[in-house]
């Protein structure tokens, strides 16, 4: 086991590299005969200008429950939303700042909730989920696991997604 070391700021030293922990929020809605996605427009790099899900870093001492709470509130108003988690995700490489390990977590809500962009989205918009815009990160996998996670069986294939064999 590496062995942690507290510098003179308070900050952990390791003798290996450690990933960042971050969480993504992967919200849906049934508009009329489709599913859509709620996704923010980043106002910053990376990606500023992209489309991507609501989500950012966890906060130390925080659960990943909390932290995913959190920034949905911050980047979208939206609160007092059950969220189901959908896996972990860290692809080296799929965050051009540096290693991080997202966990996904999903949720349906119904079509009356608005969304309102603020802190580090500069905008927020419901879209397609079988049809969305170009998207940061590795961001269009994770719709993909999300939306099939989210809607089961049957049910996925009527906003455009595949089932995919089981292992």
């Amino acid at each position: 086991m590496a062995k942690k070391q507290s510098d003179s700021t308070g900050r952990y030293c390791y003798d290996y590299p450690r990933p960042s922990v971050t969480v993504d929020i992967a919200l849906f809605r049934r508009a009329s005969d489709r599913v859509e996605v709620l996704l923010i427009k980043r106002a910053r790099e990376p990606f500023k200008g992209m489309w991507a899900f609501p989500g950012g870093f966890v906060d130390r001492d925080e659960s990943l429950e909390d932290a995913a709470a959190r920034e949905l509130k911050e980047e979208t108003g939206l609160e007092g939303i059950r969220f189901q988690q959908v896996g972990a995700f860290g692809d080296p490489g799929r965050d051009p700042r540096g290693h991080t390990v997202s966990i996904v977590f999903t949720a349906v809500i119904d079509g009356s909730q608005k969304a309102k962009a603020a802190d580090d989205a500069d905008d927020a918009r419901w879209h397609s989920a079988a049809r969305p815009p170009a998207l940061a990160f590795d961001h269009k996998k994770l719709l993909r696991i999300a939306r099939e996670r989210a809607f089961g069986d049957g049910k996925s294939r009527a906003s455009g997604a595949k089932k995919r064999a089981s292992p």
